[in-house]
């Protein structure tokens, strides 16, 4: 989902209560703040040799241990404030991805892609999931596309064509 699309669901959606699943079933507690956005600029370089640049918005959660066992979700309005101030102070890149970036003792912290959302009850949940990595480069490796893992880590191996 890019920056724009999110904000606007937000603003769509400013009375509902903004829940987070980071994993199927299983929802970031309502102890949560928004603590950091980050404007993240990529620049980088495959294993074809290929360069490539784009931008993301990275939105980072954290629960408050002080606030264990809170009940009330932050609202979409709430969240909304806080990313316009943010806006404010920094512009956003609004074809830029956005992403969520969440960890607890249970869940590796990461950065997880908005993959969809639904509407239940008086909720709107966001929809995370984590993207598996990739060979961007199959085509000068000589990786067809349905390889298995085994095949795939031959991409950047000694005589494989690439790195």
């Amino acid at each position: 989902m890019k920056t724009q699309e999110f904000l606007t669901l937000l603003a769509e959606h400013q009375d509902k209560s903004l829940l987070f699943e980071y994993a199927p079933n299983q929802i970031v507690p309502a102890n949560y703040h928004i603590t950091e956005v980050k404007h993240v600029t990529i620049d980088s370089v495959d294993c074809g040799a290929r360069t490539d640049a784009w931008k993301e918005t990275v939105v980072q959660l954290w629960e408050s241990p002080s606030e264990i066992g809170k009940t009330e979700f932050m609202s979409s309005y709430k969240a909304l404030g806080i990313l316009k101030k943010v806006g404010k102070m920094k512009s956003y890149e609004l074809d830029a991805v956005v992403k969520i970036e969440y960890g607890n003792s249970l869940f590796h912290t990461a950065q997880l892609f908005v993959n969809d959302f639904d509407i239940k009850d008086n909720n709107l949940i966001i929809k995370l999931a984590v993207e598996k990595t990739d060979c961007k480069a199959k085509e000068e490796c000589g990786v067809p596309e349905t390889v298995g893992a085994e095949k795939d880590a031959s991409c950047c191996a000694p005589g494989g064509g690439c790195c």
